[in-house]
């Protein structure tokens, strides 16, 4: 009878946050320094990961197959064994999950990359929308998340100044900021920033061997909602209280919690579909707020979720990632410093 095999992050690296990089969209003068890192953190060479997965978005890098030209990255020689998503690379790391669940490799590297600057991002996803229907339209992406804060507001559920919370204790400053996209100030959107990430998973005793205290996954589910924004309560988030409770086993006590949220109201939503207590520590790093790398954000929010772990200020952490226009398709994960048994 075989066990599923315990899997860990073991090694986390990301680019500068910066507003505009020089480089090339394809990320691979992002993306370099990131391996480096990782292969001086961890001492090993790229012969020894057996399986790599990306997440970028050649729309948004205007060229095709982009993900291919960021290859460049990790060399030629040796072959390597590639896979890649156009989403958030959150969801490139559930796939190399899968992949050493299922036995075919021990150890995995994941990476995202973007280079928002190189467009308009607030049009650019705008492409995401129905094609039909809402697309050509072209509402930008702050006006639709400008439109799912109207509606929590007007529902009563949450106020401007919850909204300013979030981003900390100063709310009268902040409330006495202009409307950028109604109820949306400069503060509730994240900005746009250029960047890239990546992350080492490795299973079991290899885990061991190559980080002190790696940050166990014991759960991660992904989840979900309808594409038409008018067929869905854009003041929550099913899709996300149905991966966290897949993921959690219904457990929401954690000392961390890193939520993908790029508008302040959305950590709201998210926070309550999860279920979180008042004692977790939401977005110790700045969340997306801080800095939103797009395809990169939500590894990051995963990364920033295990370093807790591997440095010991957390036993057990939540993280969050998102993708699609209000909170569309959304994935948690557990992390734990002890593997369930």
């Amino acid at each position: 009878m075989t066990t599923t095999p315990e899997i860990a992050v073991v090694g986390f690296a990301h680019a500068p946050h910066v507003p505009e990089t020089h480089g090339t969209t394809n990320g691979v003068e992002m993306l370099v320094p990131c391996f480096q890192q990782l292969y001086d953190t961890l001492n090993i060479t790229k012969s020894d990961i057996d399986f790599w997965c990306s997440g970028s978005s050649d729309f948004m890098a205007g060229r095709a197959f982009s993900f291919i030209s960021a290859i460049d990255a990790i060399g030629a020689v040796p072959p390597i064994n590639e896979s890649h998503v156009e989403m958030d690379a959150a969801w490139a790391l559930y796939e190399a999950w899968v992949k050493l669940r299922s036995g075919q490799a021990e150890t995995a590297l994941v990476y995202g990359f973007g280079k928002a600057s190189a467009g308009t991002l607030r049009q650019v996803l705008t492409m995401q929308l129905d094609p039909y229907l809402v697309a050509p339209l072209w509402p930008d992406a702050v006006s639709i998340a400008g439109l799912q804060a109207r509606a929590c507001l007007d529902s009563g559920r949450w106020t401007e100044q919850q909204m300013a919370a979030v981003l900390g204790d100063d709310v009268e400053s902040l409330l006495a900021a202009p409307y950028v996209a109604d109820p949306l100030r400069a503060h509730d959107i994240a900005p746009i920033t250029d960047g890239a990430a990546a992350i080492v998973l490795a299973v079991g005793d290899r885990a061991r061997q190559l980080c002190e205290r790696p940050a166990w996954i014991t759960g991660m589910a992904h989840n979900i909602d309808a594409q038409a924004l008018g067929s869905r309560d854009l003041t929550r988030s099913p899709s996300t209280t149905r991966a966290a409770a897949a993921a959690t086993g219904g457990d929401t006590r954690f000392d961390v919690a890193e939520l993908h949220a790029p508008f302040s109201h959305q950590q709201l939503i998210l926070a309550e579909a999860i279920g979180l207590s008042p004692e977790t520590v939401l977005n110790p790093s700045g969340g997306a707020l801080a800095a939103n790398p797009m395809f990169a954000a939500g590894l990051e929010r995963i990364g920033c979720a295990a370093e807790a772990i591997m440095s010991g200020t957390a036993n057990r952490t939540l993280a969050h990632a998102t993708s699609g226009p209000a909170l569309q398709q959304n994935l948690v994960a557990v992390l734990e410093s002890e593997p369930s048994r």
